[in-house]
């Protein structure tokens, strides 16, 4: 299912109102989704969610608009590929790559969604992105499919990973199987309760004026910090989580006061 259904099935099955995710699953996909909610949605993008590692399967040969099974148009046959062929061509994918992302994909043109483009056969030309691969390494290959891990940076695209590899072999490739294993320090358990607190990618600091200064929003200055080097900082007062941005021009509320206890 696409993840807004899922959204909603998890509303209705915790009775709340208010709620949100990070990082999108393509619909044919699997894993980890990180679901937060009410205000929590707020904490996205100061969450240690990055990088992502995926299990993705690679069918050789098979050419869809869509770099995976949804379009599949043309299957082409071909001799097996020795495993050590297959193992080098994973391993040279490790480090930056420059790549467009997939046309049926989420990134927007214009207000508008690639993928609704694509599917009204819309002519628009993507941007190249730059994702760093950490890791990919082979899990399994029995032709013409082609298993494999890979870490990628956030952002990243493994269907267009997908497609460079089949390319590095000699042949089209669409992904048969994707699943995310995590999402930065994000693992599925269960659907497990978190403690936010635990998963912020930002460092500690501490006010040392008067604590109603933050909790009122009023303006800030760094001198006012234990820490005042730059840099994005958490500050909890009575339960209450402010983020704040230090820099040579001043101090920025990036999230002023929201409850840990909501």
């Amino acid at each position: 299912m696409v993840s807004n259904h899922f959204l909603s099935r998890i509303k209705r099955r915790y009775n709340v109102k208010k709620a949100g995710f990070s990082g999108t699953l393509d619909p044919f996909a699997q894993g980890v989704l990180i679901i937060a909610f009410g205000q929590f949605t707020k904490l996205f993008r100061f969450l240690k969610k990055a990088p992502k590692t995926y299990r993705a399967t690679l069918w050789l040969g098979a050419t869809s608009p869509t770099l995976d099974i949804e379009k599949v148009e043309h299957v082409e046959q071909m001799m097996a590929f020795h495993p050590d062929s297959v193992a080098f061509v994973l391993q040279s994918m490790v480090g930056e790559k420059t790549y467009l992302p997939p046309k049926y994909s989420a990134k927007k043109i214009d207000g508008q969604r690639a993928y609704d483009l694509a599917r009204a056969d819309k002519a628009f030309e993507l941007k190249a992105i730059t994702s760093t691969i950490y890791d990919c390494h082979l899990v399994h290959y029995i032709h013409p499919f082609l298993t494999f891990e890979m870490t990628i940076s956030e952002g990243g695209y493994v269907r267009s990973m997908g497609a460079l590899i089949a390319e590095k072999l000699g042949f089209p490739g669409a992904l048969s199987a994707l699943e995310r294993l995590n999402e930065g320090d994000f693992v599925y358990d269960n659907e497990k309760e978190l403690n936010p607190l635990d998963y912020l990618d930002l460092p500690l600091n501490a006010y040392l004026s008067d604590p109603s200064d933050i909790l009122l929003g009023r303006k800030l200055v760094r001198e006012n910090f234990e820490k005042n080097e730059e840099g994005i900082y958490q500050i909890i007062i009575a339960d209450m989580l402010s983020v704040v941005e230090i820099s040579a021009n001043g101090v920025e509320y990036l999230l002023n006061s929201l409850s840990l206890k909501a």
